[in-house]
């Protein structure tokens, strides 16, 4: 009779969450994983071809998490605030998990700003204030929220600041008029 498996994909990627939320991907190793889980590498290695594979499938569940669960939160009219609240209170609730995603340099670190460029253009293509607006004006309005909301978030999750729904409304929504008036925004990305 076959051995049932006891370690399943879903216990390694909750091992994953664990380690990254406490070491950042700097402790994303096959030992970490196995420690974490008190086992060997062999169950991880049995469920993913390599450590490059379980990386993305965690990823790819994080970011379903993210836009399912932080992301869709509302907290007044306008999509774009509600973007950067979210954010904010996630960097706040998260603060390693948060910068182990988005500040911390990684292998993941493209794919995580595209689901972020992405969500923001999904939600302000979905709401008429916003929908119409030229692809430049969009992409400057991006590019200059992006900024404000990693800086937000980064004073939240270092315990620096605590910006309340209120302020962080003023402060986006005056990013956002300043990106109408003055849409020749730039920012190299690295690929």
């Amino acid at each position: 009779m076959a051995r049932k498996k006891t370690i399943t994909r879903e216990h390694i990627l909750s091992a994953v969450f664990e380690v990254i939320s406490t070491e950042g991907f700097s402790g994303f190793t096959a030992r970490n994983i196995a420690n974490k889980m008190k086992t060997s590498t062999q169950p991880i290695y049995l469920e993913f071809k390599n450590m490059d594979e379980l990386r993305n499938v965690f990823i790819d569940r994080v970011t379903a998490g993210l836009r399912n669960e932080v992301y869709n939160q509302r907290y007044t009219d306008d999509c774009i605030v509600d973007l950067t609240v979210n954010y904010v209170k996630f960097a706040s609730e998260n603060s390693v998990f948060y910068k182990a995603l988005f500040v911390d340099n990684h292998e993941s670190g493209t794919k995580l700003n595209k689901f972020t460029h992405d969500l923001f253009y999904d939600k302000i293509n979905q709401d008429d204030a916003y929908a119409k607006l030229s692809d430049e004006v969009k992409e400057a309005i991006f590019t200059n929220c992006w900024v404000m909301s990693i800086g937000l978030s980064t004073l939240a999750a270092s315990r620096r600041a605590r910006p309340t729904v209120e302020e962080i409304e003023v402060m986006i929504k005056n990013v956002i008029e300043m990106s109408q008036k003055h849409p020749k925004v730039s920012l190299t990305k690295l690929k």
